[in-house]
């Protein structure tokens, strides 16, 4: 009998405004996870062919407009039958002219502070992304802030910047970084993290890596629309 093919991560990193140098790095550490065959490209018809061989699109770091409205028809009806979407880092620098976007993702980026040392609390450890992490880890990155409070859309939030521990915040209490949610029949994770080449290179952040995108592909526990147990 000949050995099933793995499961397939769409990943986009076309980006339409800032370029994070970072981009190649998360590639080849999404390669080297080894779950997954990756495909990545920057080549917008992508997301105009139908996506249901993919077990996730990823948008990594992509930023500005991205997709054309074929690719938003499409993302939009892959994720709402049950396909699986995962964001990093910029991906909430994205698409900023279309609304599903937003409610899909949880928030939308705001501002960041200088590049720095912080670090995060792990706020649940229940999830796939986060069970390896100590309750505190210390990172660098530019501990993004967001236009809303993706609680107030239901998300279950997963990490959350110490605004103590750097310099600039201007969150608040409960600052989230990591969160995962239901849309549809799909699911949706997004990190915040991973602004720098050298963070794909740390295990714990490849970890979180794997457990947040193996998740939205459909490994592990679901949750419902609201963010909660199914």
């Amino acid at each position: 009998m000949p050995a099933l093919a793995r499961p397939a991560l769409l990943v986009y990193t076309r980006t339409a405004d800032y370029r994070h140098d970072s981009i190649p790095a998360g590639v080849a550490a999404l390669r080297a996870l080894g779950d997954l065959t990756v495909d990545a490209t920057e080549d917008p018809a992508a997301l105009e062919a139908p996506l249901d061989r993919y077990a996730a699109v990823v948008f990594l770091s992509t930023s500005g407009e991205v997709l054309t409205p074929a690719g938003r028809e499409r993302l939009a009806e892959y994720v709402e039958r049950g396909g699986g979407f995962a964001g990093v880092h910029a991906a909430a620098c994205t698409e900023y002219d279309w609304p599903y976007y937003g409610d899909l993702l949880g928030a939308r980026f705001d501002r960041h502070p200088a590049f720095q040392p912080g670090r995060v609390v792990t706020e649940d450890h229940d999830h796939p992304a986060t069970r390896h992490l100590p309750a505190v880890w210390d990172f660098t990155d530019e501990w993004y802030d967001f236009r809303t409070d993706p609680r107030a859309a239901g998300v279950r939030v997963l990490l959350r910047a110490d605004e103590s521990s750097y310099e600039g915040a201007g969150t608040g209490p409960g600052h989230p970084l990591a969160w995962c949610r239901g849309q549809g029949a799909g699911r949706v994770f997004y990190t915040a993290l991973g602004h720098v080449a050298e963070a794909y290179g740390d295990p714990a952040f490849r970890a979180h890596l794997r457990g947040g995108i193996g998740w939205a592909a459909g490994a592990g526990e679901r949750v419902s629309p609201g963010g909660g147990p199914p």
